[in-house]
């Protein structure tokens, strides 16, 4: 289907705004040159955004002989973004820029409990009064998520079966995304750590509501037929136990759940192969690390395990949540 007229103009806006954002700042001819548009075209846009107050002027360029070319960036400020991710015992916000600079950074108590839908919109509503730039709104959950609707979240009814995205959006009147905390986590890490797209990563967490997981392949987050990828907690390991199952038997991290954790690793590698499994930091140390690794070769040739890696999970959360939110700011008209 070919684009319409708005659709091509949408497009040039958000090609020159990624851009800016990408190299800094530009000139007309290097956007041009970059986006494969004409002159013309780049000069009336950024006329257009400048008036706008969204690109500013900040330089000329030195002359090599002809007229001085005028260099742009992009206002960082210009529009902002809100992240949300909702834990079993807090819910954090995070006001960020298009620079993914944080403004503003709060903890409250969680809105998980009963009634916590009318508060959490609540508290976005009061969030967005006090910063009028906010443009979107990032939310992350410890669920199953398809096209914004909760679909799996058995331990939070009053959040299982809700359409959040459209209860948020027309609460707020801002574009809502609603994602399930490890695709969150895993995308964020892999943005974070600039690790190549072609290397695949899976994130297992093991959490406060059971475990899960985030997975990685060629830079997509795979969220499976039915949106219900990396509900590890059904994985089943032993004669009668999943995963979850086999991981609650043992409340520390003793030899029995470094074996659990260890088969887990092991099913990453021989179905997925990835380059990466990650862990938060706060579960797994260095030292466990090392005894599921040596572990793992029990069940797997070593040289085809993935590379162990413990991370700063809440960091990768909310850089995830805080890409899916630039997304939507940089593609609005």
């Amino acid at each position: 289907m070919q684009a319409t007229p708005k659709e091509l103009q949408q497009a040039i806006v958000t090609g020159i705004r990624k851009t800016l954002l990408e190299l800094g700042s530009s000139t007309k001819a290097e956007l041009s040159q970059r986006l494969g548009i004409s002159f013309p075209t780049v000069t009336k846009f950024l006329k257009q955004m400048e008036e706008k107050e969204e690109v500013r002027l900040v330089g000329m360029d030195d002359s090599s002989g002809g007229r001085r070319a005028k260099r742009y960036e992009y206002n960082v400020d210009f529009r902002r973004g809100l992240s949300i991710f909702l834990e079993k015992t807090e819910t954090s916000y995070t006001v960020f820029n298009c620079a993914g600079e944080v403004k503003k950074q709060e903890q409250v108590p969680t809105v998980l409990a009963g009634g916590g839908l009318e508060l959490l919109a609540g508290r976005i509503q009061s969030i967005c009064l006090d910063d009028p730039r906010i443009q979107s709104i990032a939310i992350g959950v410890p669920g199953s998520v398809e096209n914004g609707r909760i679909f799996f979240m058995p331990e939070y009814p009053d959040f299982q079966h809700v359409q959040l995205q459209e209860y948020i959006e027309a609460a707020c009147g801002i574009p809502v995304v609603v994602e399930n905390d490890m695709n969150a986590a895993v995308l964020g890490y892999q943005q974070t750590e600039k690790v190549e797209k072609e290397h695949s990563l899976a994130y297992l967490y093991l959490g406060k509501n059971g475990p899960g997981a985030g997975i990685l392949v060629n830079g997509d987050v795979v969220r499976g037929g039915t949106f219900f990828s990396g509900e590890v907690s059904f994985v089943p390991q032993y004669d009668e136990l999943t995963f979850q199952q086999a991981l609650q038997q043992q409340p520390e991290l003793g030899e029995k759940k470094v074996d659990a954790i260890s088969r887990m690793v092991a099913t990453f590698a021989a179905i997925l192969n990835p380059y990466a499994v990650l862990f938060s930091a706060e579960e797994i140390g260095e030292e466990m690390l090392e005894d599921i690794r040596l572990r793992s070769e029990r069940y797997i040739p070593a040289e085809h395990l993935p590379k162990l890696i413990a991370s700063n999970w809440r960091r990768d959360y909310l850089h995830g949540l805080q890409c899916l939110g630039l997304v939507m700011m940089l593609e609005q008209s």
